[in-house]
């Protein structure tokens, strides 16, 4: 498509989101953070890790954007035998042309909910991990690349913990958010009962944008600036989950025990600037910065024994931080 300016194709752009948004609105009832999550993790290149109780359309929301978004789905239930061939593909031998094939797995997508990830082993964790940073398989001596745009949103269910195997701190890091779902409110899930509770109900979505839309409005995001100072604001929050007493936070220094990587001040650019285009901005606000802080730092700091004794939470070490660490020229 032409455009007669680069203002005319960000704003065409922009609409567009809009038109995705209101398209999965109308089969997923109430859960907009979520949906607005999704769209900021495939529109930057980012992998999300949902945590969250049964029925909380995540399987509905992610199939749903995926048809809006004219991408390839495919959902994976994550079980204790399942092995990383079933994940990634393997070779199996041709009987007619006697010879070995490839067989590629369900990666090979755009869109990829690994349902309950930890209740598969490490080595099945290990091997979408690797797909999720590099953006390749390999399966005996070839290299495969994986679709563009790939995105990976894995799920976990925090009601049963038994005879699950817990995400290791280090490969929850290559996640971009993890965000935490609640249970609807009270006229949402009415309406999602009067719904759903229509056995005739069988709403069909339009494709709003193609894989190359989703691209254009990469491109359009990575354009949204970000001023020195919220650059430097970026890297004083990351700090400050590192060396809080530096900080003033003596009281939280004695709660953190490892604070957030690199990846958190990669990912709150990023982030930040996508927040932006969404509300129509070409520039980063500080609210954008602080809005999405909560789910980049949430999984990113680790807390030691004493935090979980008297129940102190990472949501609130990063509310104190966002409210002591100020915004400086300097």
């Amino acid at each position: 498509m032409e455009f007669k300016s680069a203002e005319e194709k960000s704003i065409y752009y922009r609409n567009k989101i809009k038109e995705v948004i209101e398209e999965v609105g109308k089969v997923v009832i109430g859960q907009k953070y979520m949906i607005n999550r999704l769209l900021v993790g495939i529109c930057t290149g980012g992998h999300i890790l949902l945590e969250g109780v049964p029925g909380l359309a995540k399987t509905l929301s992610v199939n749903t954007l995926a048809k809006t978004m004219d991408l390839d789905f495919h959902r994976i239930q994550f079980t204790p035998d399942l092995l990383p061939s079933d994940l990634i593909g393997t070779m199996i031998y041709n009987q007619h042309k006697g010879n070995f094939e490839v067989k590629k797995g369900p990666v090979f997508s755009n869109f990829i909910l690994a349902d309950e990830v930890n209740r598969s082993p490490a080595k099945v964790q290990s091997a979408l991990l690797e797909c999720m940073q590099e953006k390749q398989v390999t399966i005996g001596d070839t290299t495969y690349p994986l679709d563009n745009p790939f995105l990976v949103l894995a799920t976990q269910n925090p009601v049963e913990q038994e005879g699950t195997y817990p995400l290791p701190e280090a490969q929850v890091d290559r996640f971009m958010m993890k965000i935490h779902l609640t249970y609807l409110d009270k006229e949402s899930e009415l309406e999602v009962m009067r719904r759903v509770s229509n056995m005739n109900f069988d709403y069909q979505v339009k494709k709003i944008v193609t894989k190359e839309d989703v691209l254009e409005i990469r491109n359009e995001i990575n354009k949204v600036t970000i001023s020195e100072s919220l650059e430097k604001y970026i890297i004083e929050l990351v700090f400050a989950t590192r060396f809080p007493k530096e900080y003033g936070l003596d009281t939280e220094a004695t709660y953190i025990l490892y604070g957030a990587s690199t990846r958190a001040a990669i990912n709150l650019n990023r982030v930040a600037k996508a927040m932006a285009f969404f509300n129509n901005r070409d520039y980063v606000l500080p609210e954008d910065i602080k809005e999405v802080a909560y789910d980049i730092l949430n999984h990113r700091i680790i807390l030691n024994y004493e935090a979980e004794a008297e129940g102190v939470t990472t949501r609130q070490i990063i509310e104190t931080i966002l409210r002591k660490v100020n915004i400086t020229n300097a």
